[in-house]
């Protein structure tokens, strides 16, 4: 990808599709997840958020860099941490009191985090502190952990993207081919686990601090050969989306997920790499244009993933309610639309809201002074 201005509409779009896809995908009635990513490959959204996360920090940084200096672009991203693990602990309060409400009028969905609720009613200070340590984690809460992990780490990973980009890369691969044994030594109460690995999942974060820093497409897609790689992409995503489509219809072990899964690592790359020459092509910028409200989504990402978390949780436990579980295409249809436009209500609402509450607080101080 290169690095002018245009591709962050590209970006701001990729980003704002993967938080609507992220929300349909956690809706088991959903009509629209169907024909999503893990519908015919061996990856899913997970992928492409965590590897744009990494583009889009690369991106931030260098702003930051060169507008200021590289000391407060390190302390944003440490301050950036904080907020994430913030936006973690306002995820789990409200997976815990929407879990609460529903289940006080007798909305049983499957995803409600009762394990959690139960525990919280029987040991308050216990399941707090696991909350507030990591070691709990209530649903759709656990992605962002490892990206307050992340965050703290940016400050080391842009310095030496830019300059000692294999050493780097060497670096990310040995840590993923380790995350495994790793995992054991996460903090997680007892029963409990990380439903992300984030020493294997940093490889798709730091492959995306990469694909920003350094020309890694531009020199390969250059090359006269470079069709090959082109060719040996689209091999591997027809023969994923074969496996998933004729082969395996039951989901692969939660472990391959887990832990990042070589599988999922190389289908979400060759995926990569041929949205990367639709890109080029100029197709994706078109797309943004047409589309972008779904932009507006993706430049509010931690607040819309928070929303959408809730959205999710909300549709899918009133989905489950009214059909006992089966698939009903019209109302599974009516909840696609729900959720998306509730999430779109809330991108469009945040900057208007802020600008509110801001001449209000203004207009106080003025009356108190």
């Amino acid at each position: 990808m290169q690095k002018t201005s245009s591709r962050l509409i590209e970006l701001d779009f990729f980003r704002g599709l993967v938080l609507l896809i992220i929300v349909v995908d956690h809706i088991g009635g959903s009509i629209l997840s169907r024909f999503t990513l893990h519908a015919y490959a061996l990856c899913d959204a997970a992928e492409v958020f965590v590897f744009l996360g990494g583009f889009a920090t690369a991106t931030a940084y260098a702003a930051l860099a060169e507008r200021r200096n590289e000391t407060i672009a390190r302390g944003r991203f440490l301050r950036r941490s904080l907020e994430i693990y913030r936006a973690f602990l306002v995820t789990a309060a409200l997976m815990l009191l929407v879990s609460a409400v529903l289940s006080a009028f007798s909305i049983d969905g499957p995803n409600l985090a009762t394990t959690d609720l139960d525990d919280l009613m029987d040991t308050p200070v216990a399941a707090l502190r696991d909350i507030l340590l990591f070691r709990r984690q209530p649903y759709l809460a656990s992605v962002l952990p490892m990206y307050a992990f992340f965050a703290l780490l940016v400050p080391m990973i842009l310095p030496l993207a830019r300059r000692k980009p294999w050493l780097l890369l060497a670096g990310s691969i040995a840590l993923w081919a380790g995350a495994p044994a790793i995992d054991a030594y996460l903090p997680a109460a007892p029963d409990m686990h990380w439903d992300f690995n984030p020493f294997a999942w940093q490889l798709l974060f730091v492959l995306g601090v990469l694909a920003r820093c350094q020309p890694v497409y531009q020199r390969i897609s250059a090359h006269r050969l470079s069709w090959l790689v082109s060719l040996l992409a689209l091999t591997v995503v027809a023969a994923a989306a074969y496996y998933k489509l004729f082969i395996e219809h039951e989901p692969l072990d939660a472990s391959f997920k887990q832990n990042l899964s070589y599988l999922r690592a190389v289908n979400f790359l060759a995926m990569a790499w041929l949205v990367a020459n639709l890109i080029q092509l100029g197709w994706a910028n078109k797309l943004a244009q047409w589309l972008p409200w779904v932009g507006v989504i993706g430049r509010k990402g931690l607040l819309c993933f928070i929303a959408g978390a809730v959205i999710s949780l909300v549709v899918d436990s009133v989905l489950y309610a009214a059909t006992d579980g089966y698939l009903n295409y019209p109302l599974g249809l009516l909840a696609d639309a729900v959720a998306v436009g509730a999430l779109l209500s809330v991108a469009l609402a945040a900057e208007p809201f802020r600008r509110g509450v801001a001449r209000l607080f203004s207009a106080r101080l003025r009356t108190t002074t």
